[in-house]
């Protein structure tokens, strides 16, 4: 993963021409969330990928072109699922809170 900048990951070394990226951030009231889990899951529901986020509650993943579903799984929270659109040539930023 890379490095945390203001306003998000750094894209450096990230074509993001030939790539479809899905980043953001997981917080809980307006706080960081380090050590969550994102999983990538694919229009029929099923597991694709999952990543622990950053120290600063941040998560990427390459995706192919299309619908996707982020399930986030933190400590003292409930699940928390959000639909996204993956296309390459494009960065889906997504942020998440969790209760």
């Amino acid at each position: 993963m890379c490095g945390a900048t203001e306003g998000g990951l750094s894209l450096d070394g990230v074509n993001v021409a030939k790539e479809a990226v899905v980043q953001g951030q997981v917080l809980r009231a307006g706080e960081p969330v380090p050590n969550a889990y994102v999983r990538l899951l694919d229009r029929t529901g099923e597991f694709t990928a999952e990543v622990p986020t950053s120290a600063t509650g941040h998560f990427r993943f390459f995706a192919g072109d299309g619908q996707w579903t982020l399930r986030t799984l933190a400590p003292k929270a409930d699940p928390v699922d959000r639909e996204v659109h993956a296309q390459v040539g494009q960065v889906a930023e997504v942020s998440i809170s969790v209760g």
